[in-house]
């Protein structure tokens, strides 16, 4: 996000922030909070967004990278469009944006609906969010600064831990009979009031003399993304015609026409939307690289593992959000250790943190390959833990650390920068990872199937059933296994699984209503619960070993980064209390 550039800054003597005054800051402090906990709140919603509204496996990768994607687009142009026309114009436009958006996602009635409604409501986000650092800038003395800026960091912490909690809360607790959708809704109410109160109590503030936005330079970066994103995500469901290797192309192309614009911008001495000389410098490029690829393999995470959770183990999303409070409590520790350790460890508290995190991925791989079919919520307690205290040490210095040695005078720029390629980075990921991951449930389908072929083969000739009737029986039961696990739509009954047999996975299903045939549906059901159990743990592990391999190279990136000491780190923290970096 960009820095907050007032052309007179705030005086010391400046008087301790007035009774309305801290309303403000409530008020700011609570849009912080929607914004953020919207991006984890979704994560444990993904099946029943999907049985609900019948979406399938690429409109639920949209629902979450869209949100990021228009979140990403508009964010510097976001905190510019405060200095120049009015934060308190901006904060309402976004806010505002955001409810209606809210009220959209939550009457949705069809998937396609639903992503269109995310990308407002990321839009939305984007304008309302820089406000929150620039009204700390403008309105908050020096000396109350440092504690409300404690705040919000108490506030990003809070919302981390809260999001999968609440959004499982709602969902379990299906009121009115809306199932997911109060997830959404309930930003409506806490949005208008906030838009009331802000009309009454925020003040409009903006800065002397800001630069005209690039305009230009938005357009060409979001085009060029989106045409990124897309194939990535929509790549195997189409079969990967041309057109879509000729879109990634185009976008390969579109952000080469972007560094040349913004290179143009600052030779001709106007304000780039992002500052291409910054990239001669080797610690800030390598910073970049590794924030988008931390990213990339973080985010996803918590897609394919409540996927796995709910639609592969049949957890609750309540169930799920509790299971993963261990990794948002662990975050939230290792963020606050990591403020005194890395002033005096520098980079090397990165390497601390990647080490924790891969090692912890590791342990949760490792509990899905020893339990992933039969796993208790309790086996993840510890790998949770330890994931989190790695990401929480390493997310809280990663900015600070590739900021420190680039100049002053560009930090606003640089942090811009860097922000955006996080956002950014978890949208390609989301595509990447997620389209992987649905992909290895179909194809390692028939493995699945096949060894389950002898057991299942045996437990119904036990019950009577003759060997060649009992070969065709196994033989319908792996075709309709595997017509599931290819189903694009988790939602629908392929046509090999609607006979008299029971569908995998399904407890409807009955063959006759003898006593015999009765047990031999049981024997079905439970092949089709255990083989759904295994293809989802064995793609899990997988998508999670790509992802170790991506902090790994995080890890050696990490060098590319310039030694900072303590010393420097501390000077650079304070300098930076003049001006508040968004990051």
């Amino acid at each position: 996000m960009a820095r907050v550039e007032p052309t007179t800054p705030p005086p010391e003597d400046m008087p301790p922030l007035p009774r309305h005054g801290w309303v403000a800051i409530a008020l700011v402090l609570v849009a912080a909070f929607m914004q953020l906990v919207d991006v984890s709140i979704v994560n444990v919603a993904v099946t029943a967004i999907q049985r609900g509204l019948g979406a399938d496996y690429t409109q639920i990768q949209w629902v979450l990278a869209g949100y990021t994607l228009a979140f990403a687009a508009l964010l510097v142009a976001g905190g510019r469009m405060g200095d120049r026309i009015g934060r308190k114009r901006v904060f309402l436009t976004g806010m505002s944006a955001f409810t209606v958006a809210s009220l959209l996602c939550g009457v949705a009635q069809s998937p396609e609906m639903l992503v269109g409604s995310r990308l407002l409501q990321g839009l939305g986000a984007a304008l309302m969010y820089p406000q929150v650092y620039s009204v700390i800038q403008v309105a908050v003395p020096p000396k109350q600064r440092g504690a409300v800026l404690g705040a919000l960091g108490g506030v990003i912490g809070l919302a981390a831990i809260t999001g999968p909690l609440v959004g499982g809360l709602l969902i379990q607790a299906d009121l009115f009979h809306w199932g997911w959708r109060p997830i959404f809704l309930v930003n409506v109410p806490v949005g208008l009031l906030s838009v009331l109160l802000a009309l009454r109590f925020l003040p409009e503030s903006r800065a002397d003399e800001v630069d005209p936005i690039d305009w230009t330079g938005v357009v060409l970066i979001t085009a060029s993304v989106g045409l990124l994103v897309y194939p990535m995500v929509q790549g195997r469901d189409l079969g990967w015609p041309r057109w879509l290797f000729g879109l990634l192309a185009a976008g390969a192309l579109g952000l080469l026409l972007f560094a040349a614009h913004e290179l143009r911008r600052e030779r001709t001495g106007r304000t780039p939307l992002i500052r291409m000389s910054l990239f001669a410098n080797r610690g800030f490029s390598g910073g970049l690289a590794l924030v988008v690829l931390f990213y990339g393999a973080f985010l996803p995470f918590f897609l394919v593992f409540s996927v796995y959770a709910q639609a592969g183990l049949g957890f609750t999303a309540l169930q799920t959000g509790v299971m993963l409070v261990p990794y948002a409590f662990g975050s939230g520790l290792g963020s606050g250790a990591s403020i005194a350790l890395a002033s005096r460890l520098g980079r090397s508290i990165l390497h601390i943190g990647l080490l924790l995190l891969t090692a912890g991925t590791c342990w949760i791989a490792w509990t899905v390959h020893r339990h992933g079919s039969d796993l208790h919520r309790l086996q993840m307690l510890s790998p949770l833990l330890a994931a989190g205290l790695g990401f929480g040490l390493t997310v809280t210095p990663l900015v600070t650390l590739i900021l420190a040695k680039a100049p002053l005078r560009y930090a606003g720029s640089a942090s811009g920068t860097l922000t955006t390629a996080q956002q950014f980075g978890s949208a390609v990921g989301i595509a990447l990872l997620g389209s992987f991951f649905f992909g290895l449930l179909g194809t390692h389908a028939n493995t699945v199937a096949d060894n389950q072929t002898a057991a299942l083969t045996q437990k119904l000739t036990a019950e009577g059933m003759p060997g060649p009737q009992a070969d065709r029986v196994v033989a319908a039961f792996k075709k309709c296994f595997h017509d599931r696990a290819n189903e694009k739509d988790s939602t629908v009954t392929p046509a090999s699984c609607r006979s008299a047999a029971p569908a995998p996975g399904s407890k409807s299903g009955k063959v006759a209503q003898s006593p015999a045939a009765e047990k031999i549906n049981s024997i079905l059901t439970d092949a089709a619960t255990q083989a759904r159990h295994t293809d989802f743990a064995w793609s899990t592990e997988r998508t999670l070993f790509v992802q170790i391999g991506s902090f790994g190279v995080c890890f050696v990136l990490v060098w590319a980064l310039p030694k900072v000491h303590g010393k420097e780190l501390a000077e650079f923290e304070e300098k930076s209390q003049e001006t508040v970096i968004i990051g």
